[in-house]
Order: C-alpha cells, then structure tokens, then sequence
C-alpha cells in the first residue's frame, strides 16, 4: 500500500475524481434518507454509469455512495421511526426516543461521527489485511477454492436474518439460476430453452438490478401512501454540543463495535445489518445500563453505528482477495471489476497494485466526508423525506430499464430484470431472503467449476480434497458452520424430552 501510495494519490487526487466523489455522495445519502430505498439498489442503478468510467472512478462511486446510504439511512430511522435500511433496525427505538426527548441533534451527531470512525477503521483493517491475505491466496488450489466458496455460501445462510431453511431455499434458487447457460466444462446448453441469449447465462447486473429495484417499485406502486409528519432537526452545529465527551468515555465501545463490524464484514453474505444487530447485542451484554436499550441508550447507538460502515470495508476484504462477495454490495462491485478487466484474486495486487491502492484510498475519503456532507443532509432531512416515494419511483424504472438494457445492448436484459424481480417480489412477501440467492447466481459458477475441476485432478477421489493442509482446515470450518446449528436442534430437543 505505502510503496504504490504516489501512484495512487496521482489516481485519486484529480477533478475527476472529485466530482465523482462528491455526485455519489449526494447521491447516496439522498437514497439512504428515503425510507424503502437501499443502499443496494442505490449501487445497482450506478452500476450502468460505470461503463462510460476507469476502473478507479467505477469504484470509487459505488464505494462513496453505499458508505453514504449506510450512514443516511439513521435518518428517516430518528425523524420518521422508519428505518432507511436493514442496518438500522437494530437501534431504531433509540434513535426515535431520543428524537422524542427532543435530542434528534444529539442522536443523529453520535451517527454520523461513529458511522465516520466505524468506516476509517474498516478501511485501516482493510488496507492492512487484504495485502497480506493476498500472499497467502497464491498456495489456492482449486480444492482451497471450493472449500472457501463453500464456506462463503454456508456463511450466507447461517447467518441470514430468516430461517435457516427458508434462507438454504433463496441459496439453492440463486444456484439453479446459476446452472443456466454453457456446461463451465464440457461446454453444453443448459436450461436456455433454445434461447441464445441465455446460452453466456443469466445476466449478472440486470438481475442484480430487479433482485433489489423491482420488489421496492412494486410496493411504492401498490401500498397505500403514509404521511408521517416530519421531527425538526434543529441547528446542526449543536450536534457536537458534548460529543467529544461521550466519545472519548465510549471509546471502548467504538472499538468494539468496529472491530465486530470489520469481522462480520468479512464473512461472506453478513453484511452490516447482521454487524450492526450483533455489536448493538454485544453492548447490551456488557453495558451497566442495559434497561436502557431500546429507551434511548447512546451507548448502544456508538457501538451499532461503528459497526455499519465497519463491516461496509470489511466485506471488501473477500471480495478483493478471492472474488467473493461479502455482501450484495460487494457483489456488485465483483461484476464491475470483471467489466473493468481487474479480476479480483491474488493476482490483480501485482498487475493492478496502483489501482488497487487507488481503491483503497477512496474509503478513507468517503468514510472522512461523512462528518461534513453527513451535516448538510441531515440540515437538508425535513425537505428531503417529505419528497412522495411514488413520485420518485417511475424515474427509478426508467433508469433500471435503461441500464438493464444497455448491459448487451438486448431486450434480453429487461427481461431478466423484469422476471427476476418479480421472483424477488414473492420471495420476499413470503419471508424468503433475497440475499442468498444473489450470492448462489454469483458464486454458483465458482463451486461448480473449482468442484469439477478437483475431481478432475483427484480422478473422482474425495481424499485429495481435504489432502492440503489449507483445504483439511477451510473443511473443517464448513463442517463447524453445518454443526451448529444441528447443536442447537437437538438440544432443544433433549430440553423438550426432559
């Protein structure tokens, strides 16, 4: 990092770059402040622009804008008690009190500079870690590939907020959809029903954008419009009236929440809200005041809002270093990388070490500007939230329809946004995560190939997969994450025998 750090500052430091940094974060925290709109979806509708952009800008704009949505979506969760992402439902009731107790300044100013300092060491850990997990990579086999890969799509239903067997469904859906298209080794049709459109699979960045878009526009279309009024903000430079204090006494919680958010973020298919209900646990378990939790704790709040942008940078660390996604973000940005020719793995730290450094970079700056451009959307919130979702969401389709289309330049991508997001729609009505699936359409082709291609090499033996000290170990942690919660069934089962 520190030898390509001139070249990277070449990168990054220009016009260009600026406007691109500044349009994404007005653009993230615009989306993040309406209620229903994701930080996701905002990434999806991006992804089109990325075309007409260098690899550095490409990613630097998705980088800015989930960092900004993350942040804004405490907003609408402190003035309107609705959360704008998943991430801040675990400490919404805290927001919305201390709005109540007419501390909406003190709650959103404890927001926005531990998203802020959650974010830097995300990018620190980050910056040191990928580097070196690179190295270790280089001893991959095919067979520490599958294992990881399967590891990374266990993780994902583990630790998905539905059940366990509805969340193993959306994965097994996401695989199935994967299958479509040329057999990875033998170079046969699968699953096109004579379709050639299909025949390179089904298209990554249109279903990214219906799986995410389409479900959201549906329900803005078809649910009945609430007028919330709107908790005044107040003058935004008392926000930071005792802040200093309170942060330097949490600052073991603004560790703490960092470093489980960074960790859960590095888990394929966590992601932020998963890091952000855990560190919010966490603190409950080890504060002093825990009647407070969920009344208005400002402990809390620091530990949850570390862990938001935390787990933002960490879940980049799987995504750099072996091309797998560590959540639907960073899936996004995968797909961006490939169209950009810097293939995520090991390899892409030597050919591309400035760029990479260059990307690197960017979070520090995102995760900085969130104190100051994080001040003007909350000044800017009342304006903002009282713009009608309905009136956004036709430009939102025609902007999904246009860049679904301009992947192939085919009607062909419409259609898979279309299809895919109306799947989306009923899974999610029916409690079924849209996550796993994502993660089965990106890595399905990942397990399928490193699988064939092990027993290829093992000659259909099973003990070569398990022979390399690496693969014996990632196995043995698939094995562990399968475990559990077998553990846990049949404990309860012994309790309810006894």
């Amino acid at each position: 990092m520190l030898a390509n750090l001139d070249a990277a500052m070449t990168l990054v430091f220009t016009w260009n770059m600026a406007g691109i940094i500044l349009a994404c974060s007005v653009f993230g925290l615009f989306v993040g402040s309406i209620p229903g709109l994701s930080a996701t979806m905002a990434t999806a509708m991006l992804v089109p622009l990325t075309f007409f952009m260098d690899p550095v800008p490409a990613v630097a704009a998705i980088v800015t804008t989930a960092a900004m949505a993350i942040f804004a979506s405490d907003i609408p969760a402190a003035l309107l008690r609705i959360p704008g992402t998943a991430a801040s439902a675990a400490y919404i009731d805290d927001l919305n009190a201390l709005t109540r107790n007419n501390k909406v300044g003190r709650a959103l100013g404890i927001s926005v500079t531990a998203s802020a300092i959650g974010g830097i060491f995300g990018s620190l850990v980050l910056m040191m870690a990928a580097p070196k997990l690179a190295l270790v990579s280089l001893n991959f086999t095919s067979f520490e590939y599958f294992w990881l890969a399967l590891l990374g799509l266990s993780a994902a239903v583990m630790l998905g907020s539905s059940s366990l067997l509805r969340s193993l469904m959306a994965l097994l859906i996401g695989l199935m959809i994967a299958m479509v298209g040329m057999d990875t080794t033998a170079g046969f049709p699968r699953y096109t029903f004579g379709s050639t459109s299909l025949l390179d699979g089904v298209a990554f960045v249109p279903a990214l954008i219906g799986m995410f878009a389409i479900p959201e526009l549906i329900r803005s279309f078809i649910g009945k419009p609430v007028h919330v009024p709107v908790s005044k903000v107040g003058n935004p430079l008392r926000m930071f009236d005792g802040l200093g204090k309170l942060l330097w006494q949490s600052k073991l919680n603004l560790f703490r929440g960092s470093t489980i958010g960074t960790v859960i973020g590095i888990l394929p298919g966590a992601g932020s809200d998963i890091g952000a209900w855990i560190s919010y646990a966490v603190s409950k378990r080890f504060s002093k005041q825990k009647a407070l939790y969920g009344k208005g704790t400002e402990e809390g709040l620091v530990d949850a809002c570390a862990a938001n942008n935390a787990a933002l940078s960490g879940a980049y660390v799987p995504a750099m270093v072996f091309g797998i996604p560590g959540d639907s973000i960073t899936a996004i940005v995968i797909g961006v990388l490939y169209m950009k020719g810097l293939n995520p793995g090991p390899m892409v730290f030597l050919t591309s070490a400035d760029k990479i450094s260059a990307i690197f970079l960017v979070f520090l700056i995102a995760n900085l500007l969130i104190i100051p451009l994080g001040l003007l959307a909350i000044t800017m919130a009342s304006q903002v939230l009282r713009v009608p979702k309905r009136l956004l969401a036709p430009l939102i389709l025609g902007f999904c329809i246009v860049g679904s289309y301009s992947i192939n330049a085919a009607a062909s991508g419409v259609m898979v946004m279309l299809v895919l997001g109306l799947l989306a729609y009923m899974m999610e009505e029916n409690g079924f995560p849209v996550a796993p699936t994502i993660l089965g359409i990106v890595m399905g082709q990942l397990v399928e190939r490193n699988f064939v291609t092990s027993l290829i090499k093992s000659d259909g033996g099973v003990l070569p997969f398990v022979e390399r000290p690496i693969a014996a170990g990632l196995a043995l942690l698939v094995l562990l994450v399968w475990s559990v919660p077998v553990l846990v069934w049949l404990r309860g089962k012994s309790r309810a025998w006894a």
